[in-house]
């Protein structure tokens, strides 16, 4: 599986998981898992959190230091995906550029393939 953090993604991701293991909300252990849940208004939306349930099935990698688990049908739609953060006029947070994406919603926050 081919996945990809941009600098400033992984830079976001580790300050944001620092911070929940200095709250104790997490342990060291957990890893972002990203997923994609039938919704949204193209059929797709994607779905990211930290986790510390990580099942033998997950699929595990480590990215720059960012430690992404991935559920085995998740895997199937995030193929090739590019992962970034983006502050600007519109708004600051994660985008998901997917190039087997052959359609998204206006607002963007959904996809179709």
């Amino acid at each position: 599986m081919d996945i990809t953090l941009t600098e400033v993604a992984t830079t976001q991701l580790k300050t944001l998981l620092a911070k929940e293991v200095e709250a104790n909300n997490l342990s060291e252990e957990a890893g972002l898992r990203l997923m994609v849940v039938g919704g949204g208004c193209s059929g797709f939306t994607y779905k990211m959190g930290f986790d510390e349930n990580i099942s033998e099935q997950d699929k595990i990698m480590d990215i720059d230091g960012v430690k992404l688990v991935i559920d085995e049908k998740s895997g199937l739609y995030l193929e090739a995906v590019e992962v970034d953060f983006q502050d600007n006029l519109m708004g600051k947070g994660f985008v998901f550029n997917n190039p087997n994406a052959s359609g998204t919603c206006g607002c963007g926050s959904s996809f179709s393939i």
